[in-house]
């Protein structure tokens, strides 16, 4: 049998930031129960008073609060090294049968000159290439034959060393992404590892972004 409780946190759990902003105690729950009744009331087949939705709601956001971020934040402040680098450039190229080539042939120049910051993903369709931008010239050189599909510069990367209980703690990236939103920073790539991710933003926001992610490790 449903019942308001029920689908409240049904209703809650299909909008993610709605239920962090829950969590975190920074809605009005009032005002919140006044937009969310005509769902609640049509899933439910009846009328259903605001007070009733409203401690729904409060007793939703005192669970949410201890189940989605003590988990989360115990993680955060344990948060390693943050290391930002600058001047570099994003290049996106369309997948092709000799690209990987090319690429081996990008590594061997990238050996002779170990300052350089290089990371690549490789999707289905398309291969991305973050590196510095002293290497612009080697790279649309040795690239020249394949389809650039975007390239970006002036961007700073932050890269970010996760305690290993990461892997096993659900949320942590969305906990993160949220703040970085809520910024206002535009992520360009996102690059992981198993304990260490790396985001590439506009030169311009890098130090909001940095200063966002240091702040999680005293929330």
């Amino acid at each position: 049998m449903k019942t308001i409780s029920s689908v409240v946190e049904e209703y809650i759990k299909k909008k993610p930031f709605l239920q962090s902003a829950l969590a975190q105690g920074i809605i009005n729950l009032t005002s919140l129960s006044r937009i969310v009744k005509p769902e609640i009331e049509h899933e439910l087949g009846k009328d259903i008073r605001n007070g009733a939705i409203v401690m729904a709601l409060k007793r939703l956001s005192d669970d949410l609060e201890f189940r989605a971020t003590h988990k989360i934040l115990k993680v955060l402040k344990n948060i390693g090294e943050i290391t930002v680098r600058s001047s570099l450039t994003d290049y996106t190229f369309l997948a092709s049968d000799k690209i990987l080539v090319h690429q081996a042939k990008l590594l061997e120049e990238i050996n002779n000159n170990q300052d350089v910051f290089y990371t690549s993903s490789r999707g289905v369709n398309e291969i991305n290439i973050v590196i510095s931008n002293v290497m612009d010239k080697t790279v649309e050189k040795l690239f020249k034959d394949e389809k650039c599909t975007q390239k970006a510069e002036d961007l700073s990367s932050i890269t970010v060393k996760l305690p290993a209980e990461n892997v096993s703690v659900p949320g942590i990236y969305y906990f993160i992404f949220q703040r970085l939103a809520w910024e206002g920073i535009v992520l360009y790539e996102v690059i992981s590892t198993t304990n260490e991710f790396t985001i590439l933003v506009n030169d311009e926001q890098v130090d909001m972004a940095f200063k966002t992610i240091k702040d999680l490790k005293s929330l």
